[in-house]
């Protein structure tokens, strides 16, 4: 019996926090905890004035404490609370400057269409004289065009930059020959032999190309910003698991339950909980990596000799010269015009010459040179900053375990030997964990199951992959399809940034089916197998029941 006793004061001084205070018997007043849970907003109902035995604690060492079950439960609950919205307020800073460079960047490139709109009205209204105050319409249709299909409307840039050129040598063929009756049959024939007769020069197809490319670049650019600020956004909102609540529990207010409230976690102790918490998040990593640094070759491509700002705003110098290329070589493309279309009736009253003055413009062309100058001045400070921003976002995924533990940790000299272990104050032994789910297998404070990946998050993964994907097919100068792909019913997701005006601007064509599609029906072929396996089972019914009746009419 003597050795008994003598092993058991040997174990009290071992675990002194369990057997009391210093090793004495009296047990210690819990007024600590009862000040700290009332400022939280529970009830002080049957939280006890002095310590008692833990046996009935789930989550936090059961040794003595000024917990009970209710208040444990409690306080787990608040932990997971208060993380998730540490979460979001991170997430929610992050959101913030993606937003914002959306805004500057989208607000820029309208800024240059309108620009650049102005300049063609102020320009061709002088130097075009009556043909363009009478077919305004066509240059205001093709900034309207591009507008829409900057903000994500679906509409082929090809497709419209043709159909300008189309109605532009209608336009001018018509005003060229105004002595001759022409119907819409007509011009229809003229507007088929553009690329035929390539009456603009090589303009349209140079034009083409260079807008082509630098209006698929920002569009894809400006849907980077809003995909990656959605995708933060979703990640943010989900929910921490059960065992991610009590290892937030264990680290937080178990040290107040057992009188240590001045205890902070170890740096090693809280690492291993936020990166077994946030392990799923922390799988998004190489994908937002590559996103962020697809994005930033396709924003340095705005700048430059060949940048955004100088296609944009050369356009009504483009634009004109094409024309004068035209007016220039009129009587050659109009004998061809009569060769391809057939001859034309003249009026029969005095119509107005094709060599009247108002068809041909003053001897002078737009020019945006200064206007080019300031706006590459403008853009080079936007690509600086938003490279800097999106560099900067780059680790976003895997520090967020660290940044989430900075202002938590026990720091100073000797803290690694007096912090909160998630047992009593001492040093924390485990080693610390990789990032990402598979590395959580051997995690020692959260139990994960490393084959049940968050769906959630595996989608956003998805997301930042085809995001990726359609930036470097930007980079190639290949258009890209920008459908919603949020899976967000309510419409408030990120795969398009038209407004309702821009998106039903005509059906599309090419309306196939995104990975991510809500509807799910049931394909033609399998709806056939089923009715046909029914019908084929009729005859087998009746056969069976035919039999029963000859029975029974022999009885």
């Amino acid at each position: 019996m003597d050795s008994f006793t003598a092993a058991a004061f040997v174990m009290c001084a071992l675990t002194a926090t369990v057997c009391g205070d210093k090793g004495t018997g009296k047990a210690r007043s819990c007024s600590d905890i009862r000040h700290f849970y009332s400022g939280k907003s529970f009830s002080l109902d049957g939280v006890p004035q002095s310590e008692i035995s833990g046996e009935h604690l789930r989550i936090c060492p059961q040794g003595y404490t000024c917990c009970t079950s209710v208040m444990e439960e409690n306080l787990a609950m608040l932990s997971r609370v208060e993380m998730e919205k540490v979460l979001k307020e991170a997430g929610r800073t992050l959101q913030v400057s993606l937003n914002g460079q959306y805004k500057v960047f989208d607000g820029y490139f309208l800024e240059l269409l309108n620009s650049s709109a102005v300049a063609l009205q102020e320009t061709f209204t002088s130097t075009w004289g009556l043909f363009y105050l009478q077919n305004s319409q066509v240059f205001t249709d093709l900034y309207t065009d591009l507008r829409l299909y900057c903000r994500g409307s679906n509409i082929n840039l090809e497709e419209a930059l043709n159909e300008f050129w189309g109605r532009l040598l209608e336009k001018l063929f018509f005003h060229a020959n105004r002595q001759y009756s022409i119907g819409d049959d007509y011009l229809e024939c003229v507007s088929k032999q553009l690329e035929t007769l390539r009456p603009f020069g090589e303009t349209p197809r140079d034009l083409k190309l260079k807008v082509t490319r630098t209006f698929v670049a920002a569009r894809s650019f400006v849907q980077g910003l809003v995909v990656s600020g959605d995708v933060v956004r979703k990640v943010s909102q989900v929910q921490l698991s059960q065992e991610c609540m009590q290892a937030m529990m264990r680290m937080t207010y178990c040290p107040h339950c057992r009188g240590m409230a001045s205890a902070r976690p170890c740096a090693n102790y809280c690492s291993n909980i936020l990166k077994g918490c946030l392990a799923n998040q922390a799988d998004l990593d190489t994908e937002w990596l590559h996103l962020a640094e697809t994005m930033m070759q396709v924003a340095g491509r705005f700048d430059g000799p060949s940048g955004v700002d100088v296609v944009v705003l050369s356009l009504p110098s483009r634009i004109s010269e094409a024309m004068l290329t035209m007016v220039d070589n009129m009587e050659s493309v109009n004998v061809k015009l009569f060769q391809a279309c057939g001859s034309l009736r003249e009026k029969t009253s005095s119509g107005s010459s094709s060599t009247e003055a108002n068809i041909f413009p003053k001897n002078e062309n737009p020019t945006t040179e200064d206007r080019s100058a300031s706006s590459a001045n403008k853009l080079g400070r936007l690509v600086t900053d938003v490279t800097v921003r999106l560099r900067d976002m780059r680790p976003y995924w895997i520090d967020l375990p660290k940044m989430l533990c900075s202002d938590r940790v026990a720091v100073g000299a000797g803290a690694e030997d007096r912090c909160w272990n998630g047992i009593t104050r001492a040093r924390y032994l485990p080693e610390v964990m990789g990032d990402g789910l598979a590395s959580q297998i051997n995690n020692p404070e959260v139990e994960i199951d490393i084959t049940k990946p968050d769906m959630t998050i595996r989608q956003q993964i998805m997301q930042l992959k085809i995001m990726t994907h359609r930036l470097k097919n930007a980079l190639n100068g290949n258009d890209v399809d920008f459908q919603d792909t949020s899976d967000d019913a309510s419409g408030s997701g990120s795969g398009t940034i038209c407004t309702d005006e821009a998106c039903s601007r005509g059906p599309r064509t090419d309306d196939t089916l995104t990975p991510f599609s809500r509807d799910y029906p049931n394909p033609p072929e399998i709806k056939k197998v089923v009715t046909n396996s029914t019908n084929q089972s009729l005859p087998g019914v009746l056969a069976y029941v035919l039999s029963l009746l000859v029975l029974l009419l022999r009885r």
